[in-house]
C-alpha cells in the first residue's frame, strides 16, 4: 500500500515537532484539530472518528500526543496485525518515539527513523526486535513463512531462552542471539521443499523459483492449476517457494493465470512479446506456432526465464495438457516477485461523496491510498489531497470527461494502479458508465487498448447528492423516488421532458441533476411547469448547495416559489411528492420528508400482516 503517513497534531505544543518532520518527509501531511492548529494541511473535529478514518483507510499514522489517545482511538477497531498499518506515538517535544501497531509492518523502522531525525529514542518493544534481532512472523522479502500461526509460540519459547536448531541456509536468522543445540525441540527450517510446519518447527521458503505459464482462452482454471501442482510436486518444490507467476501480457485478465496467482499466493508478472523473444536462445522447446500466434517463440519457458535473469535456469522444461503450459526456473537468490515485470493494472473508480471526510466510505479511502495515480476534475482532487500526496496526479478540465476516462484506461493498461475519481458515486451521472462504454467499444468505434481491457476493476460507491440532500433535510426519500438529469448536452431535451412527464404522473419523489448551467436556464422551468400539472403548488422543494462542504446550505421552499435563479450547478434539487411534507419545528427550522404508509398499518386489523412483516 503506498498511504501517505499521517502527522496528527492535537495542540500547538506538538506542531513545531510534527512540522520539522513535514520538512523531512515529502509525502507527509499534518492534520490538526481545529481551533487548535489552524495551519495544518487538513483540520478535524471529533479527534477519535477522524484517527479511527484514518486507519481504517490504511494511512501509517505519527500521533505527536500522549500514546492513551492513539489506543483507546483504536483499541475497539483492531482485527489482523498482518494488515494494519504503522502507529507511532512521539511526544510533543520528539524526545519519545513509541511504535504502538504495525512494528513489523513499518512502525519500529519508521520511529528509528524519526528519532534519528528528532536526536530521540525510539522505544522498540517488539519482543523479537529487543531479544533476538529478529521478527519470526515477518521474514524479509524474498522469503515465506509457510506456518506463520505457529510463530508466536515458537517466539515465546525462544524468548524465554530455550534451545533451537537452525536447519538450512538463511543469512537473516541471527545465531549469536539464538540458543543453537542439534537435539533441540524447536526448529527454524530453511527449505525449498513442501515440508509442514508444527507448534516447534517454523518452516521458511526462499522464494527463488518462478513458475512460467501459458494457455488457450477460456482455459479451465482447474486444469492448469494442476498442470501446475504436479510438477512443482514431481520436483520437490513447496508453493511457498513461488516468487511469482510469469506470464505474456496479453494474458493480463485471463481467468485461469489469475486464479493459479490466487491458489499460489504469488504475484501474476507479466511480460512483453518483444521481452519474451528475447529469451529464444535460453529455450528449450521453441515454437513457430507460438510465434505466428504472440510473436515470440515460448511463453512458459519464456516468461520464466526472463523473471530470473541471465543467472537463472530451468528446472523444468515446458509441459503441457491439452489448453494449458508450464515451466519452472530458479534464481541464484530469492525473489521478491513483485519487482519483476509488471503487474496487471487496475483501475479503481471511485466515489468520493459530496466533499467531506466523514461522507467518504473506508473502501474509497484505501483505495485512494494504494494508487500510484488520480485521475480526476482537479476540484475533486483538491477535496481528497490529504489523501493522495506523493502521487501522480493527472488534473483534467470539466468537460473533458471521455479524455479522463480514456487515460485512466490507458494508463492502467501499462501496469499501474489508477483512481479515477468522481464526486459523489462514480455510477450515478459520472464517470462509471463510461469507464464500460469505453471498454465496450471496438477499436474502430473509439475503444481503448486490447492492453486497457485487460485492466481489473473496483468500484467503490459513494455517497450520492441526492442522498446527501435527503439526509440533511429530514427523510424527502422515504418513499418511490427518481433521479432526473436535466443537461440536454448528451440527452435530447425529448426524451428529458418524456421521463419528467412520466415521472410526474408517477408520482415519483424527484432528486433533479445538472438542474442549470450558464447558458441552460430553460430546462428546470419547464420541468415546475410539467410538474405543477400533477402535484399541489405546495409541494416541499428542498434546495442543498455545497453539499458536504463548508458553505453547504440546504433551504425548504414550495414548488410554487422554486424559480431558476435559486440554482446553481451546485445545488441538488429534490421535488418531494404529493403525499411529502414540510413540517416546521419549534425552533423554526423545516425537515421534509415522504411518509411510507405506516399510519396505514397501524390502523390494519392485527391480522393483516405488511410485506416487512409477512
Amino acid at each position: 500500500m503506498d498511504a501517505s503517513p499521517i502527522l496528527l497534531v492535537l495542540n500547538q505544543a506538538g506542531l513545531d515537532t510534527a512540522e520539522d518532520i513535514a520538512k523531512r518527509f515529502s509525502t507527509a501531511r499534518i492534520h490538526g484539530l481545529a481551533g487548535r492548529v489552524p495551519t495544518a494541511d487538513t483540520q478535524f473535529n471529533e479527534t477519535i472518528e477522524h484517527i479511527q478514518m484514518l486507519f481504517k483507510a490504511g494511512h501509517p499514522i505519527i500521533g505527536f500526543c500522549a500514546s492513551g489517545i492513539l489506543i483507546r482511538a483504536l483499541a475497539p477497531i483492531l482485527s489482523d496485525k498482518r494488515t494494519e498499518p504503522p502507529v507511532v506515538a512521539v511526544s510533543e517535544d520528539g524526545s519519545s518515539i513509541v511504535p504502538l501497531l504495525g512494528g513489523h509492518r513499518g512502525a519500529n523502522e519508521l520511529a528509528r527513523l524519526l528519532a534519528k531525525a528528532l536526536g530521540g529514542h525510539a522505544a522498540i518493544t517488539t519482543a523479537g526486535d529487543t531479544a533476538l534481532g529478529i521478527a519470526l512472523d515477518a521474514p524479509p522479502k524474498g522469503w515465506k513463512l509457510a506456518n506463520p500461526a505457529d510463530a508466536k509460540p515458537v517466539m515465546a519459547e525462544l524468548l524465554s531462552g530455550a534451545p533451537v536448531q537452525v536447519l538450512g541456509s538463511a543469512d537473516w536468522l541471527k545465531r549469536d542471539k539464538l540458543t543453537i543445540a542439534e537435539d533441540a525441540e524447536l526448529t527454524l527450517l530453511a527449505t525449498d521443499e513442501p515440508v509442514d510446519g508444527t507448534p516447534t518447527r517454523l518452516v521458511y521458503h526462499p522464494q527463488r523459483y518462478v513458475v512460467g505459464v501459458g494457455c488457450a482462452r477460456g482455459c479451465d482454471p482447474q486444469e492448469l492449476i494442476d498442470l501446475v501442482d504436479t510438477h512443482l510436486a514431481v520436483k520437490g518444490v513447496a508453493r511457498g517457494a513461488v516468487a511469482c507467476v510469469a506470464t505474456i501480457d496479453l494474458k493480463a485478465d485471463e481467468a485461469a493465470m489469475n486464479a493459479l496467482a490466487a491458489h499460489l499466493d504469488a504475484p501474476l508478472r507479466l511480460f512483453p512479446a518483444e521481452t519474451l523473444e528475447l529469451e529464444k536462445p535460453r529455450l528449450k522447446n521453441p515454437s513457430e506456432v507460438v510465434y505466428s500466434e504472440v510473436r515470440c517463440h515460448g511463453v512458459a519457458e519464456g516468461a520464466a526465464l526472463a523473471a530470473v535473469g541471465r543467472e537463472g535456469r530451468l528446472v523444468v522444461e515446458k509441459q503441457k495438457t491439452a489448453n494449458a503450459t508450464c515451466a519452472i526456473t530458479r534464481a541464484l537468490e530469492p525473489l521478491d516477485g513483485m519487482t519483476v515485470g509488471r503487474g496487471r493494472g487496475h483501475l479503481s473508480v471511485i466515489g468520493i461523496g459530496p466533499g467531506k471526510d466523514d461522507w467518504r466510505t473506508p473502501q474509497a479511502t484505501r483505495l485512494l491510498a494504494a494508487a500510484s495515480d488520480v485521475v480526476g476534475y482537479s476540484l475533486y482532487l483538491e477535496i481528497v489531497a490529504s489523501h493522495i500526496t506523493g502521487k501522480t496526479h493527472h488534473n483534467f478540465p470539466l468537460g473533458a470527461e471521455e479524455d479522463r476516462v480514456r487515460f485512466a484506461l490507458e494508463e492502467a493498461g501499462k501496469g499501474k494502479n489508477v483512481a479515477l475519481i468522481s464526486s459523489g458515486d462514480a455510477g450515478i451521472y459520472a464517470m462509471g458508465a463510461l469507464v464500460y462504454e469505453l471498454l465496450d467499444r471496438d477499436a474502430d468505434n473509439g475503444g481503448v487498448s486490447d492492453a486497457a481491457k485487460r485492466v481489473s476493476i473496483t468500484n467503490a460507491p459513494g455517497i450520492s447528492a441526492l442522498q446527501a440532500c435527503s439526509a440533511q433535510i429530514g427523510a424527502p426519500l422515504g418513499h418511490d423516488f427518481c433521479a432526473i438529469s436535466l443537461s440536454d448536452l448528451l440527452t435530447p431535451w425529448e426524451a428529458i421532458e418524456k421521463r419528467l412527464n412520466a415521472a410526474a404522473e408517477g408520482d415519483f419523489v424527484i432528486a433533479f441533476y445538472n438542474p442549470v448551467s450558464k447558458r441552460r436556464r430553460t430546462q428546470l422551468a419547464a420541468a415546475k411547469d410539467i410538474l405543477l400539472k400533477h402535484r399541489p403548488p405546495e409541494t416541499p422543494v428542498v434546495l442543498g448547495v455545497n453539499l458536504g462542504r463548508p458553505e453547504e446550505t440546504s433551504r425548504v421552499l414550495t414548488l410554487a416559489e422554486l424559480e431558476v435563479d435559486d440554482v446553481d450547478m451546485l445545488t441538488t434539487v429534490m421535488v418531494g411528492s404529493s403525499n411529502s411534507k414540510a413540517v416546521k419545528r419549534g425552533d423554526g427550522r423545516k425537515f421534509v420528508y415522504t411518509p411510507r404508509g405506516y399510519a396505514k398499518r397501524i390502523d390494519a386489523p392485527k391480522d393483516q400482516k405488511t410485506e416487512e412483516t409477512a
